[in-house]
């Protein structure tokens, strides 16, 4: 009889791939047993002494001979040894034990033990065929070894209910484990699945970026060309709007040199409409968003110490509208009915700073579903303009979100 003939007896076949004690494959180190499993281990071993040192004196008890009650000594004592094994070869520990128990009752113990470590490390079919096995040895053990205070039915019965016990138990503890374990899979499922979904949110990001920047970069090349044009045929222009044209082509490139800088990834997305070009919102669309909101029947009040919006770089200006555009539309949905702080502050060299706060609701408010990814991709619109964007609860059950972004001099 070769193991291939019957790949059941194969150690491979016993293992079960979902159970972190089960036997390593070939090559794979086992790892080390922990504070834990060497408590574990040790109070396995303690119960089964106990539990043979009882059976020995009951044994002896019994009327067996000396030789009798020091072999079923020595087998107990080796019995308890091999406890030791137990997470290693659970299998093969409790095939030897069902043997041993047989004929000596100072192994009962570590046999009960071999079969609850067996039932907690592999699959049934072994759990089952070792199980009929060791009430068959229970049965055998009570007509060679009888106990004269207990009859052979009884003595049956009491080791088949304790068979029983014992797998039962151990496949509750294997099932406790798996359940534990499918749930930490899913976890971390969750988790890898939401970073997946916050990065595709921050691509979105990006790529509606890039379309803006990409739309007004076509707007001011567009600027350049047509003052170019005019140039190249009006050659009998005067020489004051000859400097005025090249004054406005000067300013139109070196804006277009700035945001052609901040230009990443995809510009369009494949097979998207070539419409009309939009006007982009600046700074100075700000009062028009605030104006929005409050017909709206927002309570928004703004407080902005910037001399001039209109010199504000149109990037800039245009990722401060987007952070402002997106903090009232959560303040709409979370703190109905709350007045809105709009603050805008800064200037050339200094940069330009941007907060949003809301108080709590006045009342309770019912959830609002949301996707979430908004704040995410504020976040790294800031980050990609050279600045920084933070959000949060306040100390009042407010929210707060704020943004610092570059403003060269």
């Amino acid at each position: 009889m070769t193991r291939t003939e019957y790949p059941w007896l194969l150690p491979s076949a016993m293992s079960d791939p979902l159970d972190p004690d089960a036997a390593p494959g070939r090559g794979t180190a086992r790892p080390r047993r922990t504070v834990r499993d060497w408590i574990v281990d040790t109070l396995f071993f303690v119960i089964a002494a106990g539990i043979g040192l009882l059976a020995s004196l009951s044994s002896a008890k019994a009327g067996n001979s000396e030789a009798v009650v020091l072999v079923d000594q020595f087998l107990g004592a080796a019995a308890c040894c091999a406890l030791w094994v137990r997470r290693r070869a659970p299998v093969g520990l409790a095939a030897a034990l069902v043997v041993v128990a047989a004929v000596a009752p100072a192994a009962g113990g570590a046999l009960m033990l071999s079969l609850f470590s067996l039932a907690v490390h592999r699959a049934f079919r072994p759990v089952a065929v070792l199980g009929v096995l060791a009430i068959a040895s229970g049965a055998v053990q009570a007509a060679v070894r009888p106990d004269p205070e207990m009859s052979f039915l009884a003595s049956t019965v009491t080791g088949t209910v304790l068979v029983l016990l014992m797998t039962g138990w151990g496949m509750l503890v294997r099932s406790r484990r798996q359940l534990v374990r499918a749930l930490r899979e899913r976890a971390r499922r969750a988790e890898t699945e939401a970073a997946l979904r916050a990065e595709q949110a921050q691509r979105l990001a990006r790529e509606a970026i890039a379309r803006e920047m990409h739309d007004v970069l076509a707007h001011r090349l567009t600027l350049l060309s047509v003052h170019a044009g005019a140039l190249e045929f009006r050659p009998d222009a005067s020489p004051p709007e000859v400097a005025r044209a090249a004054g406005v082509i000067r300013d139109s490139a070196h804006e277009a040199l700035q945001d052609l800088r901040e230009i990443i990834g995809v510009l369009r997305a494949p097979g998207e409409n070539d419409g009309p070009e939009r006007p982009q919102p600046t700074l100075t669309t700000l009062d028009a968003l605030v104006a929005e909101s409050r017909q709206a029947g927002m309570k928004v009040a703004l407080d902005s110490t910037v001399a001039d919006p209109a010199a504000v770089p149109a990037a800039t200006g245009r990722t401060v509208y987007r952070i402002a555009q997106e903090a009232l539309t959560n303040a709409r949905k979370h703190a109905p009915g709350a007045e809105v702080t709009v603050a805008v502050h800064g200037g050339p060299g200094d940069g330009l700073s941007v907060e949003i706060v809301n108080p709590p609701p006045a009342g309770e408010v019912e959830p609002v579903p949301g996707s979430g990814q908004g704040l995410i991709g504020l976040t790294e619109r800031a980050t990609l303009a050279g600045g920084r964007l933070e959000h949060g609860a306040t100390a009042d059950g407010g929210f707060r979100v704020a943004a610092w972004l570059p403003w060269p001099s």
